[in-house]
């Protein structure tokens, strides 16, 4: 046999409606009372309650300040970078790739690190306006150390059907092998030797201009291999 369903009865009789309307009259003056109670309580607090919420503002104001400070001095520190050699060299591959992103940015070109595992022939790449996109691959190396072609060749495959670029640059503080960098000029893959990155980083020339990159190409030429 299945259970039977309770079902609430309603009052009946005087009396019971009686003791009904006494029970709900009894709950409304109990809730005025805690509204009530809770209004005063409210009244009383209302100085601190004020305090607080002028302690979050300030909070939440200088935050913003010191945040907006933060961008600007972080913007000035790039308008005047300049990088050494020496500095470059004792560098390990990350610190190298941000500070090729760094340089962009002080040039221009809004950019952002992406060198790490799969990375697909790119450490760097940077949106231009005016010139299109440009991807960056970073070649730390000892002293005299040399880059040679099968990098070019790296960056030549990828640099159009993974990164839709308009540029691609090969960076060392080393040297390039002679084959690496006629393949470079012959293939459009720029490429940026110790000599130029003394150039681009010290004495501030711009990328661009130390490369001869041209705006936006209408062709497109790594796109159109995509």
């Amino acid at each position: 046999m299945g259970r039977k369903r309770l079902r609430l009865r309603g009052p009946r009789g005087g009396a019971e409606i009686l003791s009904a309307a006494v029970v709900v009259l009894a709950v409304l003056v109990l809730a005025v009372r805690m509204a009530a109670a809770a209004a005063g309580a409210l009244k009383d607090a209302w100085p601190v309650l004020l305090a607080l919420g002028l302690l979050a503002g300030a909070g939440v104001v200088w935050r913003f300040v010191q945040v907006a400070r933060g961008r600007r001095r972080e913007a000035e520190r790039l308008a005047v970078l300049r990088i050494t050699m020496a500095e470059f060299d004792v560098m390990d591959d990350r610190q190298f790739e941000h500070a090729l992103r760094d340089l962009l940015i002080r040039d221009g070109w809004p950019a952002r690190r992406v060198g790490g595992g799969g990375d697909q022939a790119a450490d760097v790449i940077g949106n231009h306006a005016q010139r299109g996109r440009i991807v960056v691959q970073a070649k730390h190396t000892r002293v005299g150390g040399k880059v040679g072609a099968p990098v070019m060749y790296a960056v030549k495959g990828t640099a159009g059907p993974a990164h839709r670029a308009d540029h691609a640059v090969v960076v060392t503080n080393g040297a390039f092998t002679r084959d690496a960098m006629a393949w470079g000029d012959r293939h459009d893959v720029r490429w940026v030797d110790r000599e130029k990155l003394r150039r681009w980083a010290e004495n501030g020339t711009a990328l661009h201009d130390l490369l001869g990159l041209s705006a936006r190409s209408r062709k497109g030429r790594f796109k159109r291999a995509a």
